[in-house]
Order: C-alpha cells, then sequence, then structure tokens
C-alpha cells in the first residue's frame, strides 16, 4: 500500500465560503495520566483484514449507557480511545487495535450510542443523535473507567466527537488524530446551501428528512449501509463477511431513531436537548482546537468531506495533515490500519 504524506505543517490564511460551508455542514476517582510509549517507530507491516475479532467485549455504565466496548493491550498503558462512524462500527478498527496494543497502549474502542451492545439504562430517554451528545457519551466513559486522558481518534461521525470533545474538553485530551480534518458544525451554519454538486453529495441526508426516509432506512438498513459503503470507498473490495461483521451492529433498537435524530438535527429539524444546550452555543463559534493534532485524508475518500485547506487554521496547536495514497476511502483505518495507527503513536510524540 503506498503512501503519499505530507508531514509539513500547512498555514493557510481565510477559508472561501464554499468550503467552510462543506465543513460546516458536517463534511468529530480517575487514574493519573500515562506517559507515551519511547519510541515512535516505524509499525509492522500488517495488511488491512489480517485480524477479524477482538478477544472480548466489555460493558460499562454510565449516567445514561450502558456502553458496549472492546479493549486490547495493557491496563496501564497510555490510553487510546478509538471512534467509529456511521455506518460502520468497532470493527474498522480491528486491526489498528493490535498494532497499538503492540506498542504499549492500552486501546478502547466503543459502541457509540444506537450501535453494537450500547444501550440506554432507561426508555424515557431521548433517542438523542445530536453530535455533542455522542462527544459527552465519551467524556462520561472515560469518567467510567476512571481515565484521566486519552489520545482521542476517529472518523465520520467518531471525528466529529474527537473534534468536539478536543474543543470542549482540551484537559482530556493528549492529542488528536481526526480523518477529515475539522467536522464541527451548527445547525445555524446548516442554513446555508450548498453548490449542487456538494448537496448532491448529502442525498441520504434530505432522504432521511423525510418519513419515506426512515421508513426506508429501518426496512433495509444493511442493503443501505452497504451502498454506503461502497459509494464512500470506491476503490476497497470489502468481501460479504467483512461487512456482515459490523452491520450485525445495526441490529441494536436504537439504531435507526439516532440515525435518523442525528441527520435531521443538522438541518434544525428536529430539537435536541437542552442539557446540551451550552456545549452546541459554544459549538456554534466553531471554535480553534488547541491539542496536538494529525488530520488525515484517503485519496479516493467517495464522502462528502472538505479539502484540508479549508480547516488547516482550526488547529492552533502542533499540526500535520496526511493524505494517504494507494486507493484510501473514507473508512481510513479499516482501509489503511498501519497508516492510521502510525499517526496515534506519532502525534502522541508531538
Amino acid at each position: 500500500m503506498s503512501e503519499q504524506i505530507n508531514h509539513h505543517r500547512r498555514r493557510f490564511f481565510g477559508m472561501t465560503a464554499v468550503a467552510l460551508a462543506a465543513v460546516e455542514f458536517g463534511v468529530t476517582g480517575i487514574a493519573a495520566a500515562q506517559t507515551a510509549p519511547a519510541s515512535a517507530g516505524a509499525m509492522p507491516d500488517v495488511k488491512r483484514g489480517t485480524h477479524t475479532s477482538f478477544e472480548a467485549l466489555k460493558q460499562i455504565k454510565t449516567d445514561v449507557l450502558n456502553i458496549g466496548y472492546a479493549e486490547a493491550g495493557k491496563t496501564d498503558g497510555p490510553v487510546v480511545l478509538l471512534l467509529h462512524g456511521w455506518p460502520y462500527d468497532i470493527y474498522s478498527f480491528v486491526d489498528v487495535a493490535p498494532l497499538l496494543a503492540s506498542a504499549g497502549y492500552r486501546v478502547i474502542i466503543p459502541y457509540l450510542r444506537g450501535y453494537g451492545t450500547t444501550r440506554f439504562l432507561n426508555d424515557k430517554t431521548p433517542r438523542n443523535g445530536q453530535p455533542s451528545a455522542l462527544a459527552a457519551d465519551m467524556i462520561a466513559l472515560l469518567d467510567a473507567l476512571k481515565i484521566q486522558k486519552a489520545v482521542i481518534a476517529g472518523y465520520d461521525w467518531g471525528g466529529r466527537t474527537a473534534n468536539i470533545m478536543a474543543a470542549l474538553w482540551p484537559e482530556r485530551c493528549k492529542a488528536m488524530v481526526s480523518v477529515s480534518g475539522y467536522l464541527i458544525g451548527s445547525q445555524a451554519a446548516n442554513e446555508k446551501p450548498l453548490p449542487p454538486k456538494a448537496e448532491l453529495a448529502w442525498w441520504y441526508q434530505f432522504y432521511f428528512a423525510t418519513e419515506r426516509g426512515r421508513l426506508g432506512y429501518a426496512s433495509n438498513t444493511h442493503d443501505f449501509a452497504k451502498l454506503i459503503w461502497q459509494t464512500a470507498s470506491p476503490k476497497w473490495n470489502f468481501d460479504d463477511a467483512t461487512f456482515d461483521r459490523s452491520a450485525a451492529a445495526f441490529d441494536n433498537p436504537d439504531h435507526v431513531d439516532i440515525v435518523i435524530h442525528n441527520y435531521r438535527w443538522r438541518l434544525g429539524l428536529v430539537e435536541g436537548e437542552a442539557k446540551y444546550d451550552a456545549y452546541e452555543k459554544k459549538l456554534a463559534a466553531l471554535p480553534m482546537i488547541s491539542v496536538p493534532t494529525i488530520t488525515m485524508e484517503g485519496d479516493a475518500n467517495g464522502a462528502p468531506h472538505p479539502e484540508p485547506s479549508a480547516y488547516a487554521e482550526k488547529f492552533s496547536g502542533r499540526y500535520e495533515h496526511r493524505t494517504i495514497g494507494g486507493g484510501i476511502g473514507h473508512n481510513l483505518p479499516q482501509e489503511a490500519p498501519q497508516a492510521f495507527a502510525q499517526a496515534v503513536i506519532d502525534v502522541d510524540h508531538f
């Protein structure tokens, strides 16, 4: 797998209205912090698909959820929190986790609300998919696990969740890896129309805004997800077994509600919860992210995503961008696990 990596700090002054709009539309008792492993040397050569399972899944309760998660590595190692997107799950990191574990890390890979074995504790809790709620879930997870600080890494919904965590709770984030860069947005920003070609790429968001779309997704969840996989990663020839492992996570009883609410909330079609209003107010100002960051992009990402030049100035700490070659699509950690794991180790040594 070839890699074309730009390791130089990029600074661009001024974002075009279209580029900024694309970012806004969505195109992220406590133990002491641990010290990073001593070396940031090259990762072992591991091909995608080498691993097909995690050793075991665990569950832990927070104030809202019973969160399912996989864990790898030493329990006393520095922590990496890996966050998946839609419509994917923890298996996006099935090859990344052992690489990081072998480098000395404690790796935590949770199912987001609405996925896998994560469940709400109360039937009356709103099935809220707004981005700040997902980020608050992950802070609650760190609290439940008595983890003070972690390297946060993710893509798609997971990248946006990581961005929000780094913006609102920088003291909990040692460093960050974010595929597709700065993904923080707001309902107000999403009111501004994009150019037609950009709007076309978000077809499913508008589909989900209708009752027909909700029924269609509920009736054809697995086929819908497979279509997204194919269009978002057009050069990734994944097999049925790989897809089916992740598709099982969509059988969660809250999955459809969370997905539909997430996309409708972005368009301002539904309300969130009042307890997240203060977070949303801060996020609407498009806060800078100060924690050390590596952003990444696959050279064949078929999903909506901003250009790196549109978000480089949103990172005020040490920063690099890496474009990964070789036909890598939207699900970058599963398609290029070695490059993703290396970025996690490297950003931890900034």
